[in-house]
């Protein structure tokens, strides 16, 4: 039974990459979404790095699903943990080493400045929202490893959490409210190639960097706490 599954998964995953391969209608012409994402991403979006505009502007919708399912899997680990039991009193953790010690005091604002970068350049540079707050989420895990004593504010981060989810969702709202798209790229586009250009898309990353990377070390915060 087990290998019918897996072998009707495998006919409709290769099914999807067929058809996603073959040249669809577009308009009047027939051409691949890949050419038009290339040709047309810098003149519609201004965000010179074409994945970045296909991730939160062309496919915005899966944006958002993505971002949702990192949201419930975060509330998933938590009731699972929260079955868990702390450890007893008495039983002790072994300490970090110096080199553990010495990384997190150096490493740590070093982590959380490339991280920010990442996710302020999404739109000019390889990487975003997501890889930027995955970074970060690996500062606050070098944090626990080698600072002891050392956590991140539990409300703080339940806000900044929801500021970023929130910053998302008003700006595909009003996209969709005023160019009937969700993610509308409805600010100036700018210059092509300058921080100040592609419209929404940086203000886009910028919310999911935070979401991503508060959300990834609050995960990381209650791993922690169920073994302390």
């Amino acid at each position: 039974m087990r290998k019918l599954i897996s072998l009707i998964l495998l006919v409709i995953i290769a099914g999807g990459i067929v058809l996603s391969l073959k040249e669809i209608p577009f308009g009047i012409s027939k051409i691949k979404i890949g050419d038009y994402y290339i040709k047309k991403g810098i003149e519609e979006t201004g965000a010179t790095n074409i994945v970045t505009s296909v991730v939160v502007s062309y496919r915005g919708f899966d944006t958002l699903g993505e971002i949702t399912i990192l949201f419930t899997a975060a509330i998933g680990l938590s009731a699972v943990l929260g079955t868990y039991r702390k450890r007893k009193a008495g039983e002790k953790v072994e300490p970090p080493s110096f080199i553990v010690k010495t990384g997190c005091r150096f490493l740590f604002p070093i982590l959380l400045l490339v991280g920010a970068y990442i996710f302020i350049h999404g739109h000019l540079t390889p990487g975003g929202g997501f890889q930027g707050g995955a970074i970060i989420a690996s500062a606050f895990l070098l944090m626990y490893l080698g600072c002891e004593g050392k956590r991140i504010n539990e409300n703080t981060s339940i806000v900044v959490e929801v500021l970023g989810a929130l910053t998302f969702i008003v700006l595909g709202i009003i996209g969709l409210t005023i160019g009937k798209d969700f993610l509308f790229n409805f600010l100036p586009k700018g210059e092509p190639n300058t921080l100040l250009s592609a419209g929404i898309i940086p203000v886009i990353y910028i919310a999911i960097g935070f979401k991503v990377g508060s959300e990834l070390a609050g995960i990381i915060d209650h791993l922690i706490e169920k073994n302390q």
